[in-house]
């Protein structure tokens, strides 16, 4: 096959020249979009992001809890895959006190069987990502999806009787390939 030289009309030309013109006036725009989503959690700064800002980045929180001592906290959940709760707790004046991934071990160490309550489980973790009840054992159990020791997918379950106390805590092993750990 021979090889044949093509020649472009300079109609093609001058709408290729016109879009390209759209593109450079519409790159500031873009770039400012692209900047916008880059912004997460990591830019937040304590005693200076406002409520507004954490939401601009955030969203609507799933939940907001009203403390005693006037803290407000809003729970942002990233389950099932995400594994993570975060957890805002914003001052009466609407200032980011601290921003904290609560699924961790450091705060599944605070869940304490038979002492530990309802309350302070919903504090905690906030609105759990499963909720069942087991009539037969007089058992509430609550899930969520963590990250163990760093990236060991597991899955949080705590078990409360119908009195409101926690009776069991159970950290699963999401691969199935180790054992679970009971507390």
């Amino acid at each position: 096959m021979a090889w044949r030289a093509r020649s472009i009309s300079s109609t093609t030309r001058a709408a290729a020249a016109g879009a390209a013109e759209r593109v450079k006036k519409a790159l500031p725009l873009v770039f400012v979009l692209f900047l916008t989503a880059c912004a997460t959690y990591r830019d937040f700064t304590p005693g200076a992001t406002t409520v507004a800002e954490l939401e601009a980045v955030m969203g609507h929180a799933a939940e907001r809890r009203a403390r005693e001592n006037g803290e407000t906290w809003l729970y942002y959940p990233r389950q099932p895959f995400g594994r993570k709760m975060f957890v805002a707790r914003i001052s009466p004046d609407e200032k980011l006190i601290a921003f904290e991934q609560r699924l961790s071990e450091e705060y599944v160490a605070k869940v304490i069987p038979n002492h530990t309550r309802r309350e302070e489980v919903r504090d905690l973790f906030g609105p759990p990502y499963e909720f069942l009840t087991f009539p037969r054992l007089e058992r509430e159990t609550w899930t969520w999806y963590m990250r163990q020791f760093g990236n060991l997918p597991v899955t949080l379950n705590v078990q409360m009787s119908p009195d409101g106390v926690v009776r069991e805590v159970y950290v699963l092993d999401d691969n199935n390939k180790g054992e679970s750990r009971k507390r």
